[in-house]
């Protein structure tokens, strides 16, 4: 294949020059790309994700981020965003009082399940409820990761951790918790959706639902959230490759992505 434009690579033959950085490919809001995360994390995909998308909407400078504990945690210090960090699971109370004392600002937690599921779920449900007027992002990987990678309340039946080898069965553990559609469900709740990073088109789909549900919380129309579904092939015990394949049909299968409540509905 030739062609004319000097944008379009020629495949047609071996490269004469070795490859070469040509452009800088870290999101502007993230000072490095650099992190101490497992290999194959799907974590610092979805970081990337939200920084683009409040990039996106100007909101650098306009956001206060709250965040959990868990090993996204340790990504606080690649964000140029201003945070806040909480204690266990209490990132959507410590939300509320920030919005509501600056509440010409954006405001938005970054949770894992383990954090949002099981340490504070009444915090997540009642702020909900109430309609505050804040954003909650969830890192869904179906365990605790940076305590070991014990099972947590969306732990999907069947599924390998630390302390279900054999997997999850619902007579000893109980049923995963599906969280997006309880919050769904309450009337506080405008905009609510579940994503995933485990491929291409699901990144660009999980922006589009991060956008709108910030865009939501900055017209003022009540509590907004969005789970995204994140790879942890550590804590699953599968090979580093075969994570985003398992996220999709295992996870993927019980906590289904899509939009589950949005203005209007």
């Amino acid at each position: 294949m030739s062609s004319s434009r000097r944008d379009v690579l020629d495949t047609s033959a071996a490269p004469s020059r070795p490859a070469r950085r040509t452009a800088e490919f870290t999101p502007g809001l993230q000072l490095s790309g650099d992190h101490d995360l497992c290999p194959g994390c799907g974590e610092p995909i979805a970081l990337r994700a939200i920084l683009e998308t409040l990039a996106e909407l100007g909101l650098a400078d306009a956001a206060i981020g709250v965040v959990g504990i868990g090993c996204y945690t340790a990504l606080t210090s690649l964000i140029d965003v201003d945070l806040i960090q909480a204690l266990h699971g209490r990132a959507p109370s410590v939300a509320t009082g920030a919005k509501r004392m600056r509440p010409e600002t954006l405001l938005f937690t970054l949770q894992g399940d383990g954090d949002m599921v099981n340490e504070g779920l009444q915090e997540v449900i009642h702020a909900a409820a109430r309609g505050e007027k804040i954003t909650c992002l969830l890192l869904n990987n179906g365990v605790f990761g940076e305590t070991g990678g014990h099972m947590t309340a969306t732990t999907v039946l069947g599924q390998r951790t630390k302390n279900t080898l054999e997997g999850r069965n619902a007579d000893d553990h109980g049923h995963p918790i599906p969280i997006a559609e309880l919050i769904a469900r309450l009337g506080g709740t405008g905009y609510a959706a579940r994503g995933s990073v485990h491929d291409v088109k699901s990144i660009a789909t999980t922006r589009r639902y991060l956008r709108r549900a910030f865009e939501h919380q900055l017209r003022g129309e009540g509590f907004s959230f969005v789970e995204i579904l994140t790879m942890c092939p550590t804590g699953w015990f599968v090979p580093t490759a075969e994570g985003p394949r398992y996220l999709e049909e295992v996870m993927g299968s019980v906590h289904v992505t899509g939009e589950l409540k949005k203005p209007g509905r």
